[in-house]
């Protein structure tokens, strides 16, 4: 399956001159083992565009074959074993929410009232983090927070590799910390409140805040 043609059709034409940058990203790792599996890579684009409220900016899928499923952090319900950075955003959503600590790592009730689970690169290398960095992902995803910023989605951008794209957002639709990886939570992300503050700028704009509970 081409990587395109899980988009959905609303992501599909206002991608549509990066289309071939797309299918040129494809070619050019086919013939390697990389994560997700290949009919998962587009998952975080394969809704509506227009459902879209929020997006959560992500670095590189998990290296580890268990963990990859296409959304940013996420990991499948059946895994016993939750990766670091997402027991910390689970400690911080606690902390700002009170919710319970979930026990598992599946975010797709969060992808599907709206939150856009992205990582600024779509996949890598088995076992080796950041090893697709130049095959052309980060001008794809580019174009995909800029579009998702021009509809006044509301940002949530951990870490300076996330931030590099807060230049597209209007401060009062962004929202930024440290990376909640365990070496960098201890330096702003605990305490920084990302989920309270997302559903105070979406009544801000007359929209329904997000249940984060899971």
């Amino acid at each position: 399956m081409k990587f395109r043609d899980q988009l959905h059709p609303t992501w599909q034409q206002i991608l549509s001159a990066e289309l071939s940058t797309l299918d040129e990203i494809q070619a050019a790792i086919d013939s390697q083992n990389y994560l997700p599996e290949r009919d998962l890579v587009m998952r975080a684009l394969s809704s509506d565009f227009a459902s879209a409220k929020v997006l959560i900016l992500g670095q590189d899928p998990y290296p580890n074959p268990k963990y990859a499923n296409g959304l940013a952090f996420s990991v499948s319900r059946d895994m016993e074993k939750i990766p670091a950075s997402l027991r910390n955003i689970y400690q911080e959503l606690n902390s700002d929410l009170g919710l319970p600590i979930p026990k598992h790592g599946d975010l797709s009730s969060w992808a599907k009232q709206g939150v856009v689970l992205l990582n600024r690169t779509l996949t890598c290398r088995v076992g080796e983090s950041n090893s697709h960095l130049s095959v052309g992902w980060s001008a794809f995803t580019e174009a995909c927070v800029k579009a998702l910023a021009k509809s006044d989605v509301i940002a949530i951008l951990w870490g300076n590799n996330a931030q590099e794209l807060a230049r597209y957002f209007d401060p009062t639709r962004l929202i930024t910390s440290a990376h909640p990886s365990p070496l960098s939570a201890y330096r702003g992300f605990f305490g920084s409140s990302p989920f309270s503050k997302v559903n105070r700028a979406l009544l801000a704009l007359d929209r329904e805040p997000i249940d984060w509970t899971l």
